[in-house]
């Protein structure tokens, strides 16, 4: 068995230098300033982008940004859950150190430090259209049109600087990127850089699609994951989960089978999203259901045949919700390849953590595991940064916000956690980069269940802890388990990694001054 000197090597952390523009010095004077469009959604994986993943389906305009640039194949989360690690990626911190821990409990504190307050100080215009999700309203923007909450997916509500809400008509994906091209169109300042936020709600449960796409990928038949049937054996956390596709997910809420006789702990919140719609609107949406309602009730699968059927549905939703996704991400590049501004603006496409489509039975994130800790990361370079392809060294989303900084020539604070990353669009490959990341997950008890974890992942181990109301590890090796069944605690032979692990463990924990929780 392989065995790691990670304890030593895990602090080495790269130390940002203050580079404004990776050309040289007579092309930074005839550059013009960097603009940033940071476009992210929520629980987009990586499985269903094609520049990623080519089994399910294809992301034209998302591979574009990819091919225009760098792919990073180990991108990673710091907590897997949509308001924490949006406020780590704002602040560049952990959640132990932005203070906001989960969705249910927190208010993020709006008064502290931020990338884009820190970009404003550098000369930068701000915006930010589309999902906060963060509790308070935004601050250190110059602009932003932010939707309460989850928001809806048709016809929804818009919180504006005016603090008041508002409805527009139309579907959301398409609305954000409305409110985004006019701000660049006719709001902003043409003689400033600015960094623009697009931040939406899709792909996020309940995955309804826009009406124009109702009807794709209806004739696709997906496999279902070799670990769908898991049995989770040697994982009580994982058993203890309530996120599984076979016994949780909602017929009527996430799968839209409503009849006016069925109940399920979700039907009104989806009578509620369906009497956002317009009568068009509606009737375009039983257009499409209504035979496929009648057609499951018909069948009256019960089984593994039912489990498959709620598979392909889930599957077929989420698409449907990626196409218009896609679609609009091609709407902004466009728009800034018309006006002349693909060469001086760096486009970041990420999701704010990965999702499950099927593996280990289960749909949504939280968990270490490698689907939801894992989120996608494409940047389309501007002139000056000429690396393209992949970057493999690991990355975590604390460190969007040095990167974003560096770029600019803003100064980078001390107390930022995250590392820069222009070394790596630079094309260089640090011999000192991080060995480790760190993860920590608390919202429990709350939606879906599971337990509060922290741990540790190496480029080959993962070490997990669960505690609070239970007190399991689970280790990996990822190299020979990339699927993480077979938990090895514990197990002849893995003792000294055991130990290793653990101390490098703790001392991250040390490093992010995370102790509250620390056994």
């Amino acid at each position: 068995m392989q065995k790691m000197n990670i304890v030593s090597a895990m602090t080495g952390v790269i130390t940002c230098v203050s580079v404004v523009s990776c050309a040289s010095g007579d092309k930074k004077k005839e550059q013009k300033p960097l603009n940033i469009v940071y476009i992210m959604t929520d629980d987009h994986t990586a499985q269903m982008m094609s520049c990623y993943d080519t089994r399910y389906m294809d992301t034209p305009n998302l591979d574009r940004i990819a091919a225009d640039g760098v792919r990073f194949t180990q991108s990673f989360v710091a907590n897997s859950l949509s308001g924490p690690s949006r406020a780590c990626m704002i602040t560049g911190k952990h959640s132990c150190s932005n203070k906001f821990y989960d969705n249910t409990t927190c208010v993020f504190d709006s008064s502290q430090q931020t990338f884009p307050k820190l970009l404003q100080q550098a000369g930068y215009q701000t915006a930010l259209v589309g999902k906060w999700h963060l509790e308070s309203l935004p601050s250190g923007f110059d602009y932003w049109e932010i939707i309460p909450g989850q928001g809806y997916y048709y016809n929804p509500d818009f919180i504006t600087q005016n603090n008041d809400t508002i409805q527009r008509h139309g579907y959301i994906t398409n609305l954000i990127t409305d409110d985004a091209i006019d701000w660049m169109e006719n709001k902003r300042d043409p003689k400033k850089p600015f960094c623009l936020l697009i931040h939406h709600k899709a792909i996020h449960r309940n995955w309804m699609a826009d009406i124009s796409n109702l009807t794709l990928y209806e004739d696709k038949t997906f496999p279902l994951p070799d670990n769908f049937f898991d049995d989770y054996e040697g994982r009580p956390a994982a058993a203890a989960q309530e996120m599984s596709i076979v016994k949780n997910m909602d017929m009527l809420y996430d799968l839209k089978m409503l009849l006016p006789d069925k109940e399920s702990r979700l039907k009104s919140l989806y009578e509620e999203f369906l009497g956002r719609m317009d009568k068009e609107q509606r009737d375009a949406w039983d257009r499409f259901y209504v035979p496929v309602i009648n057609d499951f009730y018909s069948k009256n699968l019960q089984g593994e045949e039912l489990a498959n059927w709620k598979f392909q549905r889930y599957m077929r939703d989420y698409m449907k919700t990626v196409k218009s996704l896609d679609d609009n991400v091609g709407r902004v590049l466009d728009y800034l390849k018309e006006k002349g501004l693909l060469d001086n603006t760096l486009v970041v496409y990420t999701s704010d953590q990965g999702f499950y489509m099927g593996e280990h039975g289960w749909f949504d994130k939280r968990f270490m595991y490698e689907e939801s800790m894992r989120t996608p990361l494409i940047m389309r370079l501007p002139q000056g940064l000429e690396r393209r392809g992949d970057i493999t060294e690991m990355v975590q989303n604390i460190d969007y916000a040095p990167t974003f900084l560096e770029l600019t020539g803003a100064e980078i604070p001390a107390d930022i956690q995250g590392v820069s990353l222009v070394p790596l669009l630079k094309g260089e490959h640090p011999k000192e980069w991080r060995k480790a990341l760190y993860y920590h997950f608390y919202e429990y008890p709350a939606e879906h269940m599971v337990k509060r974890h922290y741990g540790i992942r190496t480029e080959r181990y993962k070490l997990i802890h669960f505690y609070d109301d239970i007190d399991e590890w689970e280790l990996y090796d990822l190299q020979s388990d990339s699927t993480e069944m077979h938990n090895l605690y514990g197990k002849t032979g893995y003792d000294s990694l055991t130990i290793e692990l653990k101390r490098a463990l703790l001392n991250l924990q040390v490093m992010y001054s995370d102790s509250i929780y620390r056994r």
